[in-house]
C-alpha cells in the first residue's frame, strides 16, 4: 500500500504562495515603472517628459550648440511660449 498519499500535500506547497507573490510584486514594478517613463520621461515624476523634436527643445538645443546667443535664445522663447501655451505659475516661474 503506498503511504504517501495519505501523508498530505508535502512541505512544497508552501512555494506556491511564495511563487504568486512574486509574480504579483513583478507585475506591478514593471507597470509602475513602464508608467512612470510614459508620463513623466526616465528623470521621474519630479520633470516632466520633453519632446525632443518640439520647437522648445529644438531651440534648446541651438543654445546649447553655441549657434544663438542668450538675448537670441530669450526673445525666440517668449514667442514659442506664447505660441504653444507654456504657463507660468503665481510666481513667474514656467512649469
Amino acid at each position: 500500500m503506498n503511504t504517501l498519499a495519505h501523508a498530505g500535500p508535502g512541505p512544497w506547497i508552501l512555494f506556491f504562495p511564495l511563487f504568486w507573490a512574486a509574480v504579483i510584486i513583478t507585475v506591478i514594478t514593471l507597470l509602475r515603472r513602464f508608467g512612470r517613463l510614459r508620463r513623466y520621461g526616465p528623470a521621474g515624476p519630479g520633470t516632466p517628459r520633453v519632446d525632443e523634436q518640439s520647437p522648445i527643445a529644438l531651440l534648446g538645443h541651438r543654445f546649447a550648440a553655441g549657434e544663438i546667443d542668450e538675448d537670441e535664445y530669450w526673445r525666440r522663447l517668449t514667442v514659442l511660449e506664447e505660441q504653444f501655451g507654456r504657463t507660468t505659475d503665481d510666481k513667474g516661474r514656467r512649469r
